[in-house]
């Protein structure tokens, strides 16, 4: 087997769950962002620290060699048939709802005592209400993101790709390229946009399908590339209703609304709330849509001009989603801040994101001026692709690359 680049930021998460029995493991994510590899890294751990390898249970369901197993009493006896060893054991299911009523099973093993379980499957199953409700309080969810910058170069110098001494160059590269791991492995971009829409057709066949009837797919594809083209934009139904008007596409606001949650609980979209800092409440209507991969909106434009404002908030929400904040848009009267972001300790940090501000002094203005209408004091970082930088009433000004690199916020 090829050596595998370690996803380290995912695997310090579960680490502390390897051993335990009472909480199933769930690893999601959007198709082919590395859950299977993540589940065979945790596996060579547990080896790697002395876990005897007839205690590892391990089952890819997609694999032909698994292919037949889809019952819920199918997967039963094959659990029961690999149960050959004494004391703890460490259950891994790949692809899990392949296997109908798969629930019952695992939870059994659970109750058992002597399992450690860790599963995956497709979005649109694992979103659609049935996990959380057969198996609340039993699981946690670990959720997956396509490489960030830090991890895409980490992983060319794994697999000894070529990588520019111009750190700007690379950024472009990753731009336009994307973070799906196996894109990486490819030499050319025409090989790496070939797969990415291998893709986002195995997605709209294996997940959006599942979840929802699509009567007019020409409907569907002008939803889904509108929301792709303009993702980092501010947008409503109505607006998104009125512009698919204006190119002969007539479509009911509900249709619109059920085929971008399809395409959110795909994770080829995230969605980001606005949210109003006087008031602390959340704003209806108007949201922002994030790609879980850059390479969703090159893939599928012949254009590869880059507007760098959306593409570069779009790999710092990311980047910030990867290592487990929240995020959401803070609007201050009539100003925005691109992003609040808190960590599971309730720490706050204000994040604005431009592509310069030594352009000219209103650039800078125009960048600085949220942050002079929060009245706390929580860090507040600019982050741009300058490497002269800023000092200006305690604000963070930053390089982009360079805080991506730092790992953390807080």
């Amino acid at each position: 087997m090829n050596p595998l680049y370690k996803r380290e930021k995912y695997l310090k998460k579960i680490r502390n769950f390897y051993d335990e029995t009472e909480i199933i493991k769930v690893i999601t994510g959007v198709r082919r962002c590395g859950k299977s590899s993540l589940m065979s890294m945790v596996k060579d751990e547990l080896l790697e620290k002395g876990v005897n390898e007839d205690s590892i249970i391990y089952f890819d369901l997609d694999s032909r060699k698994y292919r037949k197993i889809k019952t819920d009493d199918q997967l039963d006896e094959l659990i029961a048939e690999k149960s050959t060893t004494e004391g703890l054991k460490y259950l891994f299911i790949d692809e899990v709802q392949n296997v109908k009523d798969f629930e019952e099973v695992v939870n059994a093993y659970r109750d058992d005592g002597n399992y450690s379980i860790f599963i995956t499957g497709s979005n649109s199953y694992m979103l659609s209400g049935e996990l959380s409700t057969k198996l609340t309080g039993r699981y946690i969810e670990f959720e997956m993101f396509t490489l960030s910058f830090d991890e895409y170069e980490e992983m060319k110098h794994f697999y000894n790709k070529p990588i520019d001494s111009n750190i700007m160059i690379e950024l472009n590269n990753y731009l336009v390229e994307g973070g799906f791991p196996l894109a990486v492995k490819f030499d050319n971009l025409s090989d790496k946009r070939t797969y990415v829409r291998s893709v986002v057709n195995e997605i709209l066949e294996k997940d959006i399908k599942m979840r929802i009837k699509i009567r007019n797919r020409a409907n569907f594809e002008a939803v889904q590339n509108y929301i792709i083209n303009n993702f980092g934009a501010t947008v409503s139904i109505k607006n998104i209703k009125s512009e698919l008007k204006k190119n002969g596409t007539v479509i009911k606001e509900e249709t619109i609304s059920r085929y971008i949650t399809a395409l959110v609980d795909a994770k080829i979209l995230y969605q980001c709330n606005r949210f109003d800092m006087k008031s602390k409440k959340s704003l209806k209507g108007e949201k922002k849509y994030y790609l879980s991969d850059l390479s969703f909106y090159f893939s599928l434009n012949t254009d590869n001009r880059i507007n760098y404002g959306p593409t570069l908030e779009n790999i710092v929400y990311i980047y910030a989603r990867s290592l487990n904040y929240s995020v959401s848009i803070g609007r201050i009267g009539t100003l925005e801040c691109d992003f609040i972001i808190r960590d599971d300790e309730l720490n706050y940090a204000y994040v604005q994101v431009a592509y310069t501000i030594n352009e000219s002094e209103e650039t800078e203005n125009r960048e600085y001026k949220p942050f002079e209408s929060i009245p706390d004091n929580y860090p507040k970082y600019l982050l741009t692709t300058d490497y002269l930088l800023q000092k200006r009433n305690g604000v963070k000004h930053e390089n982009i690359i360079d805080f991506i690199r730092t790992k953390s916020l807080f």
